[in-house]
């Protein structure tokens, strides 16, 4: 099976995506490792620019097209690391055939299975003001706590990671406490640029990472055996074998 990507949203993530996926492939040998097909694009439009002001450049009509493009050569799945872009998961489904990963689905499943209930969410203000993981979640009683810093947030996404600087640790630390504090189970990643911070800063249990949840499930889904250190990552996915 073949993997479509649509990547560079932004590049650093993808490129870590791609380290996931194949660190996290329980396999012997090159040819055993998932098929890839990586569209990296980075000057698809910013994708909360254009949620939080309808008068910015549309991501829209790109991220179709390099879908279609992906479609085309013959993959099986697409995944997309980036989180504010699942906000256009429903109208990108209306024009590419095959299944785009919905993450946001997927760890609604994983919280439900592991009896989690409150979460804090760190994510970029396009996906908070549009109540991404929120509108999901409530559904199933699980309760969204948003920090009250948000502003902290984005600074570590646009300011630190996606600039490539120095992540901030006290910011980032300040915005977990007030989560923490009020009672959150877990804290979400909600950013895969957030993925990046619990790989330099190796983060503990206390954090969900989103980005190795969309590597569990595309590897899961085109049937690649998955590490058993992340097979906890499936354990609440109807389409999960036992095998994996």
């Amino acid at each position: 099976m073949k993997l479509g990507i649509i990547g560079g949203l932004g590049p650093l993530a993808s490129v870590y995506f791609y380290e996931l996926l194949t660190k996290m492939s329980d396999v012997n040998h090159d040819q055993g490792h998932l098929e890839i097909i990586l569209h990296s694009c980075p000057s698809i439009p910013d994708r909360t620019e254009y949620i939080l002001d309808h008068t910015k450049n549309n991501p829209v009509p790109k991220l179709i097209e390099i879908g279609q493009e992906l479609e085309n050569l013959g993959v099986d799945y697409i995944a997309i690391p980036c989180i504010t872009a699942h906000y256009f998961h429903d109208e990108m489904s209306k024009y590419i055939s095959i299944p785009i990963i919905h993450l946001i689905q997927e760890v609604k499943s994983y919280l439900i299975e592991n009896k989690i209930y409150k979460v804090g969410i760190m994510a970029t203000t396009g996906t908070i003001t549009t109540h991404l993981f929120q509108n999901e979640l409530n559904d199933s009683n699980i309760e969204c706590i948003i920090p009250q810093q948000q502003d902290k947030v984005m600074h570590i996404i646009y300011d630190n990671v996606k600039k490539g600087t120095d992540i901030d640790m006290d910011i980032f630390n300040d915005v977990s406490e007030e989560l923490l504090s009020k009672g959150s189970q877990v804290i979400i990643l909600g950013c895969t640029e957030l993925s990046i911070v619990k790989k330099e800063h190796h983060l503990d249990e206390r954090y969900l990472d989103m980005m190795e949840l969309l590597s569990a499930v595309a590897l899961n889904d085109c049937h690649i055996k998955v590490k058993k250190d992340y097979q906890y990552l499936l354990e609440g996915r109807k389409t999960c074998k036992q095998m994996y």
